[in-house]
Order: structure tokens, then sequence, then C-alpha cells
């Protein structure tokens, strides 16, 4: 019997209001907030710290460096696939342990002062690789958590649920923790900013460890070497790595200097914190939402064409913005398609992803693909305090726009363009 299309329009919106309310994607938003709190911590409020405390720019940019564990994080994954802690089981036990680590180590990070001598500069940074560490493992379990909880049709709306609660994180830090930061002392700032991390061990109380669909790895050969080798026996497995590099890097790259960019334009730590945090995040709630609807209705690989594109339209914005001045309207326009694209972007990259990693090794495989997404970020970024000082604010995001094109170029090649 063949529906109407007004038949079959009203059935995908009731399911997709059956999804919407799904408790497993309130678990994935809620883990999403844990995972996205900890990243600004070391970009957005170690950057204004360390201005304020009259580190060079060049220095800022090199404090990317301290992202790198994002990068490497598939070199200990194995050990979240292999071990089994015993309480809550494999997932969430791990999970636990690492949000309560990483509490304590934003709350040590608070203590610093790099005003002081160069030992109180250096403990600053070491303090900011110990929260990348935590923070990195967090992602590496919860990414593992989120792959096995999430059937393979819900992995779209289960990204957008995911990139909404990490944008929620990022704004408690970059936008809460900067007005703060005008309020109080920067020891109190992370003081509040680890107690957020609360809400996320309790999720992690309160979840169900996901089924086990496939034995985890017995042997250091199966837990270290197979994963690797099972993702290499896919077709195209090269470009797809090469492509997870380049997808990102323009919008990584100009993302990482955004907060120092704001201040030299003559924005205030308050304006920046109410207009580019708070207006934006309304954004990429919006951007994520309709990503994880398109991502349903034409599959990941067309939608990670179309929001490569959006993405690599918004970071032109920058550099117009970079010619204007701190004029509040065009901040909130640049700032709002910016977040806008990014939500869609993300979450098409995250389920993207996600549909690529075999289950038995989910913890291991998914931390490779999200460790090379993380280059950009961390790598590429390190050097933009540099670009900066040479080429000055809009060829450095002019630049950024432009490089965003060969991953697409990419996606062209591997792309099978089916609905999957």
């Amino acid at each position: 019997m063949f529906l109407s299309k007004q038949d079959k329009t009203t059935s995908f919106f009731k399911g997709l209001f059956r999804e919407l309310i799904s408790g497993k994607l309130i678990v994935a938003l809620f883990m999403g907030i844990s995972s996205g709190l900890p990243l600004l911590i070391t970009i957005s409020l170690m950057q204004a710290w360390a201005k304020e405390a009259n580190i060079s720019l060049a220095n800022i940019g090199l404090m990317s460096l301290i992202g790198l564990p994002y990068t490497l994080k598939f070199l200990w994954s194995p050990i979240f696939d292999r071990l089994t802690l015993p309480f809550l089981g494999r997932r969430r036990g791990w999970l636990l342990v690492s949000q309560v680590l990483l509490m304590l180590a934003i709350i040590g990070m608070g203590q610093c002062n790099p005003s002081g001598t160069d030992w109180d500069v250096q403990l600053f940074v070491m303090m900011g690789c110990l929260i990348t560490f935590t923070s990195a493992s967090q992602d590496i379990i919860i990414d593992a958590y989120r792959r096995e909880d999430l059937s393979h049709k819900q992995l779209g709306l289960g990204s957008s649920y995911y990139t909404y609660g990490y944008r929620i994180g990022m704004l408690i830090v970059s936008g809460g923790g900067l007005i703060l930061a005008d309020l109080m002392a920067w020891k109190w700032v992370y003081l509040v900013m680890a107690l957020c991390l609360i809400p996320g061990a309790i999720t992690t109380l309160l979840c169900q460890e996901p089924p086990v669909t496939h034995k985890p790895p017995s042997s250091f050969r199966e837990s270290v070497m197979e994963p690797f080798i099972d993702y290499f026996k896919k077709t195209d497995a090269w470009l797809i790595l090469i492509f997870i590099i380049l997808y990102k890097l323009g919008d990584n790259m100009a993302a990482a200097l955004t907060t120092p960019f704001y201040l030299e334009l003559g924005f205030s730590k308050t304006q920046i914190g109410a207009i580019v945090k708070l207006f934006g995040f309304w954004s990429t709630l919006i951007g994520a939402f309709v990503g994880g609807v398109i991502i349903l209705k034409i599959g990941i690989q067309r939608s990670l064409l179309a929001f490569g594109v959006l993405q690599m339209v918004s970071t032109a914005g920058f550099a117009v913005l970079a010619t204007m001045g701190p004029k509040e309207y065009f901040l909130a326009a640049v700032v709002s398609f910016e977040n806008v694209s990014a939500g869609m972007g993300t979450s098409a990259f995250i389920a993207f992803m996600a549909s690529l990693t075999n289950k038995k090794f989910t913890a291991t495989q998914y931390a490779l693909l999200t460790s090379l997404m993380g280059i950009p970020r961390v790598l590429a970024s390190s050097m933009t305090g540099f670009m900066v000082e040479n080429l000055g604010w809009f060829q450095f995001f002019l630049f950024c726009t432009l490089i965003a094109i060969p991953g697409l170029f990419l996606l062209k090649k591997f792309a099978t363009w089916n609905h999957s």
C-alpha cells in the first residue's frame, strides 16, 4: 500500500518527535556538556588570563600545544576497551574516575599565578596539560559510550544532542567564565567551572551501561593491534583519515585566537561573554538541530559537503569583521552565522566518524579518528599567533577560509553519496 506525500511527511515528523524525547539522547546531551566544558578552560579562559598576565601573543599561541593529548589519545585508548574497573561497568566506571580527576585538575589550575615567576608560568602550563589529559580520557569514554548506546539510525540526532551539550559546556566557560572573571579572582572562576562538571558525574551514576554486543578484547594484540588492522581494511581508509584532518582545519585555526582577536578589536570581556558566547549559543543550538534533521533526510556525506561550504563562508566573516572594528551588531551577525554553520558541520562530522567504528573496538577506533580531528586545533593552531603577527588579522582569516577547500574536494573523491 502506497502512502501519500502528506502521510509520509506526517510519519517522518512523528518518528522525529519520538526520537527527540529519547532518554538516550538526553544522556548524550549531558555527556556533551562534560566534554565541552574543559576544552575552553585551556583555550578561552587560559588565553584571557595569560593576556591579562602580559604573556606575549606568540606564547599564547604556543600554549595551544597543551591540547596535544587530544591528538594523541588513541595511544592510551586501548586501556578503556581492554580493562574494566570493579564498579559501574566498563564505560561508566572509567568515566566517573576521569570526571573526578578532571574536577581536581581544574581546581588546581585556579591556584596558579601566570603573572609570577618563570616557575609559576611553567606550573600554569603543566596544570593545563593535566586538564587536557584527563579531558581527553573522558572524551574517549564518552565517545565509546555514545556509539555503543545509540543505534545507527540515532547517530545523526545523537550527535546533534551531543553537540548541543558540547556547546553548552563551552558557553559555560567562555561566556559565563569570562563574565565571572570581571567580577572575581581567577581561582574562584576555576572553582565554579569545576563544580559545573558535577551534573555530568551524576549522569554517569544514573545512566545505564550500554549493552555489550561484541566480546571485549582479551589480549594485548586484540586490544592494541586489531582495532587499527580492522580500520585499515576499509576502502579509502587513508583518504578518510586525511579528510578528517582537513575538514575543519580552517574553522579550527580561525577559532584558536578569537578571544585575543575580540579583545584587540576593542571589545571588553563582558561584551565577549554576552555577545559572542550567549548570543552565539542559540545559533549553535539551531544549527545542531537543523543539521541533525538534514542528516536524517539527505544522509551524512551529502550533509558534510553542504555544511563544509557554510563553515568556509562563515570563516570569511571574521576577515570582514577585522576591517570594521568593534561593531557590536556585526559581531553578533558574524558569530551567529559561524555558530549555525559550526553546529551543523560538527553534527555531521561526529556522526560520520561514529559510523566508521567497529563496536568491538569503539574506544580505540573512535579515539584514532577524533585524535586526527584534533590535529588542526592543536598543532596548526599553535602557529596562529606567529601568523597573525606577520600577516595581520584580515589576511589570517582569509587564509583560514581558503585552507578549507582541499577537504571538500577530498570528500568528493571517496563519498558514495548515498543516504547512509
